[in-house]
């Protein structure tokens, strides 16, 4: 656990604290607006937050060479997040674009 400083580590476990509450607040908007496109986001930000807890895992154990695959699975859901987050936008952007054609 010494292989990041304490102000280090308040920035890592709250961003992954913010992740957890955006992923939270997403939905409620999905509740309250009734659309399930943001919904899809809130999933699609999954992958995201396991990739921060990855990094957050290996870092406590001081990066241990034996957890060297955390390293690789938080650049692999980093990827996959950064998909999946542009996958759900899109479908966010199509949904919102396409009920403004069918209302003119």
């Amino acid at each position: 656990m010494h292989a990041l400083s304490i102000p280090t580590w308040v920035i890592h476990v709250s961003s992954v604290i913010e992740w957890v509450a955006a992923i939270w607040l997403v939905w409620i908007y999905g509740e309250v607006t009734g659309n399930r496109y943001w919904w899809g986001l809130s999933w699609a930000m999954l992958p995201a937050l396991l990739s921060a807890m990855c990094a957050c895992t290996w870092h406590f154990f001081d990066n241990a060479s034996s957890l060297e695959w955390l390293v690789t699975l938080q650049a692999s859901m980093t990827v996959v997040g950064n998909c999946t987050l542009c996958a759900a936008a899109w479908w966010i952007w199509r949904s919102a674009s396409g009920g403004r054609s069918q209302q003119e």
